[in-house]
């Protein structure tokens, strides 16, 4: 009886210390394995290998999650920083003088971009011009104009067009835009066809339309919403600056 309980303790005691080194092979091999692993991101652990890492003990040999961070934004800077030193040079080679625009060349053409990304809006584009450099026969065919623009004729440039404000205002722009296609081109097309057929109707001597006055109300709706006085006392088209007052009056000047 003594010999049997012997063997069942020693037969019960032999798997604890076999289940024992075979876990603690199982544990090296796993971490092993991890480790090999972790140069490969895109394979999955399974989650005895997982559990295993977990139970592995920190041996200072690594940094922690925010100093990750700060690597990562290191090595980010780098990169950008290396750009700037050796590719930006070469850009030289694309250098182009500035060559002012002709009066031959009187239409400002604009374009949206995203840096390169898709969107919607990068199929727009939008003309602008003088009407004073548009080929108008008279005053007459002036006036015709802006009546057929409509709300696209404002007498001061748009803030959008890539006008300089020292622009004189004159008889006004005109801005046409388009985004109605799926082609950038064929959006211009439309474009500038619609500044030919206003140009090619104003220049009709059929019908000037010199009773018709012009239509302000669009001025007069946006100068209300931006909530600066201006639409007060007629200051529409007549806004008041330093040039109407006496010149005596300005300061510093000396009598």
């Amino acid at each position: 009886m003594t010999s049997c309980i012997g063997r069942l303790i020693r037969n019960h005691a032999t798997p604890r210390h076999s289940i024992a080194s075979t876990s603690a092979i199982r544990h090296f091999s796993a971490s092993s394995t991890v480790l090999a692993r972790r140069a490969k991101p895109e394979e999955k652990l399974t989650a005895d290998q997982a559990f295993d890492l977990l139970d592995d003990e920190y041996d200072d040999d690594d940094t922690t999650s925010a100093g990750h961070m700060m690597l990562r934004q290191q090595r980010q800077v780098m990169y950008y920083l290396r750009l700037i030193e050796h590719e930006m040079p070469k850009l030289v080679a694309y250098r182009k003088p500035f060559v002012p625009p002709s009066p031959a060349t009187p239409v400002i053409v604009r374009s949206l971009d995203y840096a390169g990304e898709e969107h919607p809006a990068t199929t727009k584009r939008v003309v602008v011009v003088s009407v004073d450099e548009l080929p108008l026969r008279d005053a007459l065919a002036v006036h015709k104009f802006k009546l057929l623009a409509g709300t696209r004729w404002t007498p001061n440039p748009p803030a959008d067009a890539g006008i300089s404000g020292l622009q004189i205002w004159r008889n006004g722009f005109v801005k046409i835009s388009c985004e109605d296609f799926p082609k950038a081109s064929m959006n211009l097309k439309w474009a500038s066809d619609t500044l030919d057929k206003l140009i090619s109707v104003a220049n009709d001597k059929k019908d000037t339309f010199k009773n018709v006055p012009l239509d302000l109300r669009h001025l007069r709706s946006k100068i209300r919403k931006a909530k600066q006085g201006d639409h007060l006392r007629g200051r529409i088209l007549n806004r008041p600056s330093l040039m109407d007052f006496p010149r005596e009056w300005l300061p510093g000047h000396k009598s």
